[in-house]
């Protein structure tokens, strides 16, 4: 439409709209209500106060005649994006302007004889807010440019320390390990040097009895003190060695005491960064954390296991409102079906991700539910986890041995869910006192006892009548029972961590995202013999295990049995280690370049249990990340913590 320029005095009455809307109307009688036409269409683009000025096209000869001579109204219905309704009025023809460029085009100059104040006014601020709009928008445009731009490079600075600091931890970690190593050499060859001194002795000895017995043969006397002189020298050769060692020993440890106390300073350091990171992937709509932030097949999802370990990390740092986060969404908003809760929901809006119901997360949820009622006291989400326990007692109450099948659809048994469940329903009796609990996890533990537990080459079977070996069995054992437990009902606690540290133990060799390699010790999800991939390191399971080397060492600490208690704490102490080289740098811009943990040393193998690790070499995982923060802070989610952090 060709631009209208209004006569200069109407032109001052009207705020000219950015763009134009459309206006129903029709002729009015002067002096009735009768109507002179059907609804034709119009638009306008110009308002003000008292009317509208709208513009008409090709009228017929009759209505144009009426419409110049002003011998009729107009009947309005304007549509405006303010109101989901037309606005209504009738408006008086005040002047009218053909258009020369355009035949059987009118601009008319319509006054309100009929309109509601409020519509009126409406229409007004809106003509003036869209008058002002555009430059507004522009501002604003360039205020949020000017942010982000900050905001950017601050970003860019932050990701770039963070990641200096996963770099320098693992620079002293491998420092660290280097130096230990030396020590460890050089106590071996300490004590290889004080056996040959001892030997020495021996021989001194030896040399001193045949001289008393022999009487007068100088010769043999004489030989005998040469082989004397002889010893003499060296011994004194293996003492100056020993001294050196003990030299360079007292230096490695002076160094090792200098590279830990950085280190500690910058694992702390990193424990934070790890820390935030699980607090970044929370998504402030739907509480839900998400799972695995590189694979691009499964970025947006939030497995129900890993809502729950995210939400006793955040319950183990004191941060009660994300951990309640956690537990509205499925106390008030996640979908279940069988009353369940399902395998994984979308982490962006809440729905369902995976159909398939499983025991095992259904019960972390509900531990993490009754870590939370500990921790704080607040008991608003007790009936969340004792909802949980009835649905998993019903299916215990289907087998007639009392065991916990696979899920509602499932006929399988597996070890590491009815461990799970005795350790649960072993929380709930103790926050409710309810005797329910405490029968259905000794019936569990009876379960458990007769069709896992064996006293033969594998101590711990998979699940009901499956003997395969999987690791994470060995370390839930030891922290959902406990050792003392354990003996009582006749398992060998220390073998169990033997059987587990020789089948599972594993050393590989990882290449890190910014391309160096390193050896890292830690566990597999199964025997790497039975595999073809070869070994692989678990981060999660990793974990697990330390969790499960530190009870022990308490375990035996409390029993005063020291030397056993430092072994155990030294295993966990290298295999942290081990973790300590495997925290990477996120590589997604919201992770800001903060550590976390990838799933597992290999992408996209075979984990032997029916699933295969995330795709991505820089696949950070909530479950490596947040069982890694457990182990460091010897925080067991298998057992109460009361407020100050002890373990019931």
């Amino acid at each position: 439409m060709p631009k209208i320029q209004l006569p200069q005095q109407e032109h001052r009455k009207f705020i000219r709209l950015n763009s134009v809307f459309p206006v129903q109307f029709r002729f009015l009688e002067l002096d009735r209500e009768d109507f002179l036409s059907e609804w034709l269409q119009g638009f306008t683009s110009n308002v003000s106060g008292g009317g509208i000025c709208l513009a008409i096209n090709n009228l017929d000869a009759a209505l144009a005649g009426k419409l110049k001579s002003k011998a009729a109204r107009l009947s309005l219905l304007i549509e405006m994006p303010i109101t989901e309704r037309a606005i209504p009025a009738v408006a008086q023809i005040a002047w009218v302007y053909e258009v020369a460029e355009n035949p059987n085009k009118y601009l008319v100059g319509l006054n309100y004889e009929k309109i509601d104040l409020t519509h009126s006014q409406r229409i007004i601020r809106y003509a003036r807010m869209k008058k002002i709009f555009f430059p507004v928008v522009i501002g604003v445009i360039f205020i949020l440019g000017l942010i982000l731009t900050l905001n950017a490079r601050s970003s860019v600075k932050l990701t770039h320390t963070n990641r200096i600091l996963v770099e320098q931890l693992i620079q002293l970690t491998r420092e660290s390990v280097s130096a230990k190593q030396k020590i460890k050499a050089i106590a071996e060859e300490k004590e290889a040097l004080r056996s040959r001194i001892q030997a020495l002795r021996f021989r001194f000895q030896a040399i001193a009895e045949e001289k008393a017995k022999t009487k007068a043969r100088s010769k043999r006397i004489a030989e005998l003190n040469a082989q004397v002189e002889a010893l003499i020298q060296k011994k004194i050769s293996l003492e100056e060695a020993l001294n050196s060692l003990q030299g360079k020993e007292a230096g490695v440890a002076e160094k090792i005491s200098r590279i830990d106390k950085a280190k500690g300073a910058l694992e702390k350091e990193n424990l934070k960064q790890m820390y935030c990171w699980l607090v970044t992937h929370q998504n402030p709509s739907t509480g839900l954390v998400m799972s695995f932030e590189g694979d691009e097949d499964i970025k947006n999802w939030a497995f129900t296991y890993d809502q729950s370990l995210a939400a006793q990390a955040y319950i183990l740092f004191k941060d009660f409102e994300r951990a309640k986060k956690v537990l509205d969404f499925f106390q008030k908003k996640a979908k279940r079906q069988f009353g369940m809760f399902l395998n994984a929901y979308y982490f962006n809006d809440g729905e369902p991700a995976e159909y398939t119901i499983h025991s095992g997360p259904n019960i972390w949820l509900g531990i993490a539910a009754a870590q939370y009622t500990r921790a704080c006291g607040d008991r608003a989400y007790l009936c969340l986890a004792e909802d949980i326990a009835q649905n998993i007692i019903s299916l215990q109450n289907r087998d007639p041995e009392g065991g916990i099948r696979g899920g509602p659809s499932f006929t399988w048994y597996s070890t590491e869910h009815n461990l799970d469940a005795y350790a649960f329903l072993d929380m709930l009796y103790v926050l409710t006192a309810q005797e329910q609990y405490a029968k259905a996890r000794d019936g569990v533990l009876n379960w458990i006892v007769k069709h896992t537990y064996d006293l033969g080459d594998i101590p711990i079977k998979r699940g009901k009548g499956d003997s395969t070996i999987a690791t994470d069995t060995y370390a839930w054992s030891i922290a959902a029972i406990g050792p003392q437990k354990l003996e009582e009902i006749n398992m060998d606690p220390e073998r169990i961590m033997e059987f587990a540290e020789q089948s599972s133990g594993v050393e590989v060799s990882y290449t890190r995202p910014d391309a160096q390699t390193v050896k890292i010790r830690g566990f597999d999800f199964a025997p790497q013999r039975n595999l073809a991939r070869g070994g692989i390191v678990s981060s999660e399971w990793t974990a697990q295990m330390v969790i499960a080397f530190k009870v022990m060492a308490d375990f035996y600490a409390q029993k005063g049995l020291k030397d056993k208690a430092d072994s155990y704490a030294l295993k966990a102490e290298e295999y942290l280690a081990g973790l300590s080289n495997m925290i990477i740098s996120s590589p997604s811009p919201s992770g800001q370049g903060e550590s976390c943990l990838p799933y597992a040393t290999a992408e996209c193998v075979d984990t032997g249990h029916g699933w295969f690790t995330p795709k991505g070499k820089s696949t950070g995982s909530v479950a490596g990340t947040a069982c890694t923060l457990f182990a460091y802070y010897n925080y067991n989610p298998l057992k109460l913590q009361d407020k100050d952090g002890q373990k019931e």
